[in-house]
């Protein structure tokens, strides 16, 4: 009788990209970069280097399912030092792992309460019809930069640092845009998203410094919660790590704007759909901005390190392999989404899950990010009319993260 074999499985090697280091064709393909070896090798996982480490890229909804199992991978140390500092700041909550994780994430799941998200999304509404009041008054304006002050003050206010004045309104604004602009490129958008973070992170340190030595504030406020919010070990946070959460709170909020725009410019390129959102009706605004996340180019790639060795598709992960999730690779998928390449919101009436499959319900952050792109578009396309003049509104996918050149000037605003 044969002894049974101890032998271990035999695992298929993951396919490698050609080069041996593909940073520069990432920074030069930009959302393309990992579809296009995809494509060339005829699988969707390959291996290559980024910055000189080992990386697996992965898309699809099969892909999706592995990368979002539960526990299989961290965010911590997945996204590159200076990316994560311009985004997040380091000591923020995607930045830990295991029981200190968690805690810290029971807090911010707190703070995105349904009735958090309400006020936000109210907040940021008011905002809005303070903008429509003022904006028949000047010949043209750039809607990216709207809605970033929109959303800048609506969060900053929400969150218990309102901005005092119009000088501040506009140094903010800068900062945490120049911050999501700079976190996926090299150069110059890098160098200033870097250099006015800097002054981002010292205005959260005074705000958190200022609340613990006794300035009044609302007790139910975020900045409240995260000033005096206790760790895995009952202690109150650094002031660092608590002005890197309040970032990480805010900055999310700002970088909703381009979702606006993108949902803008569909409005504007399909004036159908503008005119079933004017009714207002959820399930259309629903549908429609469900599409505007999946066919526009958001952040590119999400990175987790794996926590433990697992195979999948006959093919071994190690622990602490770095494996980066194509987002626009995975949401213009052939095989998930026919017809992908158009713009077609009613592919999502009746469909369970939206952009990027298989991650199951959003969280907090996306749901906030879809209430106010929907209440946003309700407006733009219900309280006001107003004229898009001739503009460069290309998109170039080389560009990470992507926009309309123009940034997608409005006209003669005019209330209805």
């Amino acid at each position: 009788m044969n002894a049974p074999s101890t032998a271990l499985p035999v695992h298929r090697a993951i396919p490698p990209a050609p080069g041996f280091d593909n940073t520069t064709a990432l920074l030069g393909e930009g959302y393309r970069f990992i579809g296009n070896r995809c494509d060339a090798l005829g699988s969707d996982i390959f291996a290559t280097r980024l910055l000189l480490r080992r990386v697996v890229c992965v898309r699809g909804a099969a892909a999706a399912r592995m990368f979002y199992e539960p526990g299989r991978f961290t965010r911590k140390r997945a996204i590159p030092a200076n990316t994560l500092a311009m985004l997040q700041d380091h000591g923020s909550t995607q930045d830990l792992d295991g029981e200190m994780h968690q805690v810290r994430e029971a807090m911010l799941l707190v703070l995105h309460s349904p009735a958090a998200r309400t006020r936000l999304v109210d907040l940021a509404e008011r905002e809005w019809r303070g903008r429509f009041e003022r904006w028949p008054r000047q010949r043209s304006l750039v809607l990216l930069q709207e809605a970033q002050a929109v959303l800048c003050r609506a969060a900053c206010a929400w969150a218990g640092v309102p901005l005092a004045s119009v000088e501040e309104e506009v140094l903010r604004t800068a900062e945490f845009s120049a911050m999501i602009d700079g976190a996926g490129s090299m150069g110059p958008r890098k160098w200033l998203g870097s250099a006015l973070g800097r002054h981002t992170r010292q205005w959260a340190h005074d705000h958190i410094a200022q609340v613990r030595a006794g300035r009044p504030t609302d007790p139910d406020s975020p900045l409240a919660a995260i000033a005096f919010h206790l760790d895995a070990q009952g202690e109150v946070l650094s002031t660092a790590d608590a002005a890197a959460e309040l970032i990480h709170l805010l900055c999310p909020v700002v970088a909703v704007a381009r979702h606006i725009v993108f949902g803008a410019l569909a409005m504007h390129e399909h004036p159908e759909w503008s005119a079933r959102l004017a009714g207002g009706h959820d399930a259309d605004l629903a549908v429609f901005v469900e599409e505007v996340r999946r066919y526009y180019p958001s952040f590119p790639a999400i990175g987790g390190r794996a926590n433990h060795a697992f195979a999948w598709n006959g093919m071994l992960f190690n622990k602490d392999d770095w494996v980066l999730l194509d987002v626009y690779g995975t949401n213009h998928h052939p095989d998930t989404w026919p017809d992908a390449e158009r713009f077609r919101p009613e592919r999502f009436q009746g469909r369970q899950g939206g952009a990027v499959p298989a991650r199951g319900q959003p969280c907090p952050g996306e749901t906030i990010a879809i209430e106010l792109t929907k209440s946003a578009l309700r407006l733009l396309a219900g309280a006001i009319d107003y004229t898009v003049p001739p503009q460069d509104l290309s998109i170039r996918l080389e560009r990470m993260p992507a926009l309309p050149a123009s940034g997608l000037v409005i006209a003669e605003v005019r209330p209805r």
